[in-house]
């Protein structure tokens, strides 16, 4: 079994001052974080990102697939731009490399959830099993809004063991292994990103909280609860599609199109003829999934998701908050995961702006700073 969990919220037991990195291999960009400990907190290094769409003969902020040879000499190239001073850290694995689910095990017997596990999983895996690597934990039972009996019988959610499984590609881990040996770099964990950006923007709460991760070519959407995984869900459309629509309404290049789209976003005004209408159109499409996501787990759960938390660089598009508090009536956080770790009061208005795309970056180097 592999190491993909780990617990998302985090605390220093050491103070040993070892540096650490986090590194976030994203579809259209890299991004660091290099953290350290001091005095019981995160305290932040430095920070750097670079487009992957120049190192794919494409523009900048476009989604690029690449080689590992390819990525390793972007990686290397950011991390001497960021000056970075270690080489330990956790990496992520994309979400579209993964398969997340709950399996219901009929034993309470934790200790023989190990050979059970695996001989389940192959009934929830599209792939043959050895084609995959698996982690699982066990979740704990909400006994405080769960009730195990029902007429004197016990219900059949409160029968057995549900445990989250997580499965990675075994291609995706190859890569991640040919990336570190050409960059050079220490990894000890590679973690799927939904897990890291949990670890970065949430708090320890008990009702339903609904993150969506705005990424350039999908929208990763997941509802937590208690700290646990719950659901999870990819809409095939992110910042790029929005991008490409103004491209073709303006009769514009991509890269004078994302200018566009960064200037004025969702808003009524503008010099361009309706561009936030065009832009809606991508956004009323993920939110029109994300709102059958959410109704499908009120429909299971009977639960309603208290509050929605917006991260990814598509997070800052102008009127987009206002927007998805409008579609989900819940309220709505644009994400703040520098929040977690302690910098010079100068750089807070523009960490604050840079803040959620670099989300999955912090709770990796967050979690390595856990295991030091």
């Amino acid at each position: 079994m592999a190491n993909f969990l780990s617990n998302i919220f985090s605390s220093f037991s050491s103070e040993k001052a070892e540096s650490v990195l986090g590194i976030d291999i994203g579809s259209s960009s890299i991004k660091i974080v290099q953290l350290k400990k001091k005095g019981g907190k995160a305290v932040l290094e430095t920070y750097g990102e670079i487009a992957l769409g120049p190192y794919a003969g494409t523009d900048l902020g476009r989604a690029a697939i690449l080689p590992a040879d390819k990525i390793a000499e972007a990686l290397k190239d950011v991390l001497k731009e960021s000056n970075t001073t270690t080489v330990n850290c956790g990496i992520s694995i994309p979400i579209g490399s993964s398969f997340v689910s709950f399996i219901r095990l009929p034993t309470s017997d934790e200790r023989s959830l190990p050979d059970m596990v695996p001989l389940e999983a192959r009934k929830y895996i599209p792939v043959p099993i050895s084609e995959v690597t698996l982690d699982w934990w066990a979740v704990p039972k909400d006994e405080s809004t769960v009730s195990e009996f029902r007429n004197g019988e016990k219900t059949p959610e409160a029968v057995g063991t549900e445990v989250l499984l997580v499965v990675i590609t075994n291609d995706a881990i190859r890569k991640n292994q040919d990336i570190q040996k050409l960059s050079a770099i220490n990894a000890t964990f590679s973690e799927v990103e939904i897990f890291s950006t949990m670890r970065a923007v949430l708090e320890p709460a008990i009702a339903p909280v609904m993150i969506m991760d705005f990424g350039a070519g999908s929208t990763k959407v997941f509802i937590v609860e208690r700290g646990i995984l719950r659901a999870s869900h990819v809409v095939n459309r992110g910042g790029q599609d929005i991008t490409l629509a103004i491209a073709a309404s303006l009769s514009v290049s991509f890269v004078e199109a994302e200018k566009t789209k960064r200037a004025q976003g969702l808003a009524a005004t503008g010099t361009g003829p309706g561009i936030a209408q065009v832009s809606s159109v991508s956004i009323d499409y993920i939110f029109a999934e994300a709102g059958r996501f959410v109704l499908d787990y009120y429909r299971k759960s009977d639960k309603k998701i208290s509050r929605v938390i917006l991260t990814g660089g598509g997070a800052l598009l102008k009127g987009l908050p206002e927007k998805a508090q409008a579609a989900f009536g819940a309220p709505v956080e644009v994400a703040d995961p520098f929040g977690k770790v302690a910098y010079p009061a100068f750089l807070a208005n523009v960490l604050k702006t840079a803040g959620p795309e670099f989300t999955a970056a912090i709770g990796l180097a967050i979690r390595k700073l856990q295991e030091s």
